[in-house]
């Protein structure tokens, strides 16, 4: 086995910079016998790597080859199979098991050991060794504490080790010695032995020479013993004397800490006392202040004030563990109770009468109001309010309760106040609109809704009387209500601007006004909240504030935005169907008035919005605007029905459609109203759809007309178009007005050669003739040698065409034109234009066909293209 080791260490390991430990001849259980060598090895280069190889003797010679490697670190398993009995059979759990049986239970006892002395120097992970004998594990453990593990299996495992190079040098110096070594090994033997036996007689004597020294030295120990001994005794006599010192010491100590122990505790006593007196102490004139502090003066609400902080800082002072204890504490804290109860009940009961008075004085300032579009001012009532806002602060802090109820009859005097200051101020802005005057009930105008009742026959007088000045062509158009909106000038649209401007103008800074007193006075925030419907007020009719805590304490900041927005909701809660109901009146008195609605109250909304986005009059203002746009959108859409269902007179010619001139009169006034508005793209919008009806209706009247031709319909209508949006400049209706252009000269073109047709019939039927021929194949000068188409006929032919009766045709022509076309839009020149064009275009196409098809023939029109320009300058003038 030795003689197959050392093999294996030189050929297989050494190259790899490997050591071999140990090695076992195994074979694999349960199968036909093949021997193998399984070979513990490490590596002699760090960091050391721990292998166990399998070796296997090669099937075509003697040597061996390595076949297969498992790191140690791999193994989890040692399993022995019988710790007691002799068994050459184990196993290795690496990736999986591996079972073997060895040539004999000493080799796989070696080769175990080794293993377990490899895994204890090497391996953070312990393997698990079972069936294994401890007493084998125990002999393996080196006998010396820091003798390394490859040092121990140095000594069990090598049984031989290679000569160094000096022990070899050795060696070989020796020899040289004794020449005769080699020959004579038994004499090289025997002097051997006599000088060790020399060596040891020497070893000897040093020692017997040594053992008086020895005998001297152990003197010398048993006298230096004696001294310490006596050094011993006098230690122990001071140890007793520095006892009862230490004693003393102690006592002093002691008592020293007792005194100390008692200052420190006097000290603390009398930091607390004091801090009780400073904190919980309140000054009389406070007292006084609280119970019978005038709440009306200036001075008086100052000291109120002043004494309710120093109130709520005693009440919340914070005590230290065991203060509550005190019975003089508590009694403290009761009387502060009962000072911030009292105080709290006369400030509520003093609000609300100032709540209440207000509302009495205010009302009598409504009669100055009622003649004049104007809203009374609140600021007097604010400013006076505000010098209670730190108390209302104060009893928001320490008595929620009576806070919630100041809130709610707040909003309840104030809402019945403003109710009625905003009905009365929409009730003169709808008598200013529809010019009614002051009737025995107020305005003739009633009801909570703000209807009309009154003034009905008002405006259908109005009505009547604008009648007269409408077009007979806009009969059918725009019969919105009563009105129409064709049947107000200028200067009334103007007015209703106005008013609704003023409406909107003094609305804004009621409200904004309101909702930051009550964020001051009630000390809410009034910032960054989601907008809110009139639907989250309903609670408030009811008389209690939703989302609020039941149990008293202040509510978080987002529930005090969501307070602010209903409070203000509960107070104006008139305004959004006020706002509403003027709305509709002037939807009804013209609807036109809808685009100036749609840019005022645009405006309004962006300016409010960019204030506070989530303000009461942001929401409300946007709501309405909801209600104004979707009065704008059935304004559209009326105008497009209306396009629809207009009609034209079969008798009379048709001219410039009702709803073309109606288009222009809107485009003109929108493009005036919404000059910089920031709805221009509903406006946009509203452009398309009424173009795209304008054309297709214009299309339709334009077939079903009966006494005008359809040409020229579509090409009055689709000129008077062009011509309008070239003057507005739209830019949203570009492509609308290069359509609009091309659609007038298609149709221009189109009436042009419909009512020319061929003013020189007998002469236009000769040339097609001839047209056809030369299409059949006969070149044209071979054209005048046919029978039908010789110059005899062709002088024929022209002769029936004299000048005179040149001009009598076109002045029919003339008349014709004139006839068909309307005045308002003065295009009779531009087609007597364009006929004079045509005809001169076919008396050349005749010409060239003569010039070809007749050449030197001296054949002539009677009459030139001077003679037809002088004709129709002749009776364009004529006429």
């Amino acid at each position: 086995m030795t003689a197959i080791k050392h093999a294996l260490q030189r050929d297989i390991f050494t190259p790899n910079d490997e050591r071999l430990l140990s090695i076992v001849n195994v074979c694999k259980a349960g199968k036909k016998k093949k021997n193998c060598f399984l070979c513990a090895t490490v590596t002699t280069e760090r960091p050391v790597q721990v292998k166990v190889v399998k070796v296997k003797k090669s099937d075509k010679g003697d040597f061996y080859k390595r076949q297969i490697a498992w790191a140690l670190r791999d193994l989890a398993v040692v399993d022995a199979k019988d710790a007691i009995k002799e068994n050459p059979e184990f196993d290795l759990h690496f990736e999986k098991i591996y079972k073997w049986v060895a040539s004999s239970t000493a080799e796989k006892n070696a080769f175990i050991s080794c293993i377990w002395k490899l895994n204890q120097r090497y391996l953070r992970k312990k393997i698990d060794f079972v069936n294994v004998s401890s007493q084998l594990l125990e002999e393996s453990v080196p006998s010396g504490e820091n003798q390394s593990v490859t040092g121990g299996d140095e000594e069990v495992v090598d049984e031989y080790q290679e000569l160094n190079a000096r022990e070899e040098q050795d060696i070989e110096i020796m020899m040289e010695g004794c020449e005769y070594a080699i020959s004579n090994a038994e004499a090289f033997a025997e002097k051997l032995s006599r000088e060790l036996q020399v060596l040891d007689g020497a070893n000897i004597q040093s020692i017997m020479a040594s053992e008086k020294q020895v005998n001297i030295l152990m003197k010398l120990l048993d006298e230096a013993l004696k001294e310490v001994d006596q050094i011993e005794l006098k230690l122990s006599s001071y140890e007793e004397m520095l006892q009862s010192v230490k004693e003393q010491m102690d006592q002093i100590s002691e008592s020293n800490h007792l005194i100390h122990l008692s200052n420190t505790n006097n000290v603390k006593l009398l930091s607390e006392i004091e801090f009780l007196v400073n904190h919980m102490d309140l000054a009389k004139g406070h007292i006084k202040a609280l119970q019978e502090g005038d709440l009306a003066s200036s001075r008086g609400i100052e000291a109120c004030t002043n004494a309710a902080d120093a109130l709520l800082q005693c009440m919340n002072v914070a005590l230290r563990p065991g203060h509550d204890l005190l019975l003089a504490v508590k009694q403290q804290q009761q009387r502060f109770s009962d000072l911030r109860e009292l105080f709290a009940r006369r400030l509520a009961s003093h609000l609300n009468n100032v709540f209440v008075q207000q509302g009495h004085d205010q009302s009598s300032t409504l009669a100055q109001h009622s003649v004049e579009l104007t809203l009374p001012n609140h600021h007097p009532f604010h400013r006076d309010l505000l010098r209670y806002a730190k108390l209302m602060e104060w009893l928001k802090s320490t008595d929620y309760g009576k806070y919630e109820g100041l809130t709610k009859n707040y909003m309840d005097y104030l809402s019945r106040l403003y109710e009625r200051e905003i009905k009365d101020f929409f009730e003169v802005a709808k008598i200013k609109m529809t010019g009614t005057t002051k009737e025995s009930k107020k305005f003739g105008l009633h009801g909570s809704s703000g209807k009309l009742t009154g003034s009905t026959s008002s405006l259908n007088k109005l009505s009547v009387q604008s009648s007269g000045n409408r077009r007979s062509q806009s009969s059918s158009l725009l019969d919105m209500g009563n009105m129409s909106a064709s049947d107000l000038d200028v200067a009334d649209r103007t007015k209703f601007d106005k008013i609704f401007e003023q409406v909107l103008s003094e609305l804004e800074p009621l409200c904004l006004a309101e909702q930051d007193f009550i964020s001051k006075f009630f000390k809410l925030q009034q910032h960054q909240s989601m907008p809110g419907t009139m639907a989250e007020a309903e609670d408030l009719d009811g008389g209690t504030l939703s989302r609020q805590h039941n149990c008293g304490t202040p509510l978080p900041v987002s529930s005090e935005k969501d307070m602010i927005r209903q409070m203000m909701i509960k107070i104006f809660r008139c305004i959004e169907p006020e706002l509403n109901n003027l709305i509709a009146l002037g939807d009804k008195i013209d609807s036109f008035n809808s685009l100036y609605m749609l840019v005022k109250m645009s405006h309004h909304v962006w300016t409010a919005q960019n204030v506070d986005p989530a303000s009461f009059l942001s929401t409300t203002l946007g709501n309405v605007l909801v209600t104004v746009k979707r009065n704008f959108d059935k304004c559209i859409s009326n105008q497009i029905r209306q396009m629809e269902e207009v009609k034209i007179s079969k008798k009379s010619k048709v001219g410039i459609l009702p709803f073309v001139a109606e288009f222009e009169e809107f485009a003109g006034l929108a493009e005036s109203i919404f000059k910089n508005a920031e709805r221009r793209g509903d406006l946009d919008k509203a452009y398309t759809k009424l173009i795209r009806g304008v054309f297709v209706n214009v299309e339709k009247v334009a077939n079903e007309s009966q006494k005008t031709p359809r040409d020229v319909v579509m090409m009055e209508n689709f000129h008077h178009i062009f011509a309008t949006l070239s003057r507005l400049k739209i830019s949203c209706l570009e492509a609308e007005k290069k359509e609009a252009k091309q659609k007038y000269t298609d149709h221009l073109q189109s009436y042009v050669i419909y009512s020319l047709g061929q003013p020189l019939e007998k002469l236009n039927h000769f040339f097609e003739g001839v047209e056809a021929r030369v299409a059949q194949g006969i070149r044209e000068e071979e054209v005048s040698y046919q029978l039908a188409f010789n110059k005899q006929e062709l002088r024929k032919v022209i002769k029936e065409y004299p000048g005179k009766e040149v001009k009598k045709g076109l002045d029919n022509l003339y008349k014709k034109v004139d006839k068909h076309l309307c005045e308002e839009e003065n295009l009779l020149q531009v087609v007597w234009h364009s006929m004079q064009d045509e005809f001169i275009r076919q008396y050349k196409h005749f010409e060239g066909l003569i010039a070809r098809c007749y050449p030197g023939s001296g054949v002539t029109m009677e009459f030139t293209i001077q003679d037809i320009l002088d004709y129709c300058s002749s009776i364009a003038q004529s006429h």
